[in-house]
């Protein structure tokens, strides 16, 4: 898209020691990250083969690679995934990180969460403080890092006026709160909408803007 995009993790995640439940016992995994595979451990084996229900592409991706069978991929977050839920799968199994968004449960599904990684928030990169001090376009993918980043500005005294935020959903945006050059949330919660955004900011956003 012709974008001078740069990373900066605001996070480092890691493991977290968690007791898988007996397999009798699910009749599907209810994922809302990738990081939840990435991080379970030898113990996610013990669900290869159960049907699961991953929130995005890039979580389906890594749950097929755990060997679950996939057969949803939501587009809009994990709560609206639960009334699409099979009828047959009344026990589910959220494999989940520490912090996390909570779920309004319908009576007819039982929740068993298991919490198997945390992701740990870092202080402002010095690189992204000095490009902070600037006219800038950010991207949000969580509400976690919205509130993270901030928090962490307010902290390094670093204006919020000069920075336009993109945010892949709009709790995500409310997460971030006010005060900001501008405030937009992806029409779609994926990658290509929010870099499409992100485009759309960064028009006639030049130095002193």
């Amino acid at each position: 898209m012709g974008l001078e995009a740069q990373s900066f993790p605001l996070f480092a995640v890691r493991p977290l020691d968690w007791q898988p439940p007996a397999r009798e016992t699910v009749d599907a995994v209810l994922l809302g990250s990738a990081n939840a595979l990435r991080h379970g451990g030898a113990a996610l084996d013990l669900y290869r083969g159960l049907p699961a229900y991953a929130v995005g592409e890039r979580t389906a991706e890594a749950a097929r690679e755990a060997g679950l069978d996939v057969i949803l991929t939501g587009s809009a977050g994990l709560q609206e995934m639960l009334d699409r839920i099979d009828p047959a799968h009344r026990r589910l199994l959220r494999l989940a990180g520490r912090d996390r968004v909570k779920l309004d449960v319908p009576p007819r599904l039982s929740i068993t969460t298991r919490d198997v990684y945390a992701s740990e928030a870092l202080p402002l990169p010095a690189a992204l403080s000095a490009i902070l001090r600037g006219p800038a376009v950010i991207l949000l993918h969580s509400g976690q890092a919205a509130a993270h980043f901030a928090q962490a500005l307010a902290g390094a005294g670093i204006g919020r006026a000069k920075i336009r935020l993109a945010a892949l959903a709009p709790r995500i945006a409310a997460a971030a709160g006010t005060g900001w050059a501008a405030l937009a949330t992806a029409p779609n919660p994926d990658d290509a909408a929010l870099l499409a955004l992100a485009r759309d900011l960064c028009q006639g956003f030049t130095p002193g803007s």
